[in-house]
């Protein structure tokens, strides 16, 4: 059942997406309403509906009747028990032993780690 309601909780998703994008804007009509004359046509009456307006209002309760259904089986399947829970019960494992002292250093490593003031120049060609 849960994957029946998953698989159309999808495909209503992306239906929705193609059916917003195939509708017409109305960023013309937002301009004409506060500089023209037809103000009436963003804020009066329209009319009935398009097809694609009544059909994104299908495909969006759809959209989220699939979304409550999924949360409400999520639910169910966690027996009460939530994330940060689950996530102290997984983390309670042996920890890790860490050495008593690092290694030491190796005998060329001293020679090599001499201090500028030291060090010897390096003579130039002429």
């Amino acid at each position: 059942m849960d994957l029946v309601v998953t698989v159309a909780h999808i495909i209503a998703c992306f239906t929705l997406i193609f059916v917003v994008l195939l509708q017409k804007g109305s960023g013309a009509d937002m301009g004409a309403a506060f500089g023209g004359g037809s103000s009436e046509s963003v804020f009066g009456a329209r009319g009935s509906g398009s097809f694609l307006g009544k059909l994104t209002a299908g495909v969006a309760t759809i959209y989220m009747l699939t979304s409550l259904t999924l949360a409400f089986f999520t639910t169910k399947q966690g027996d009460g028990v939530s994330v940060m829970e689950k996530a102290t019960i997984e983390q309670k494992v042996a920890p890790v032993e860490v050495p008593a002292s690092p290694m030491p250093p190796k005998s060329g490593a001293a020679e090599s780690n001499s201090s500028p003031a030291t060090a010897k120049p390096i003579p130039l060609p002429e």
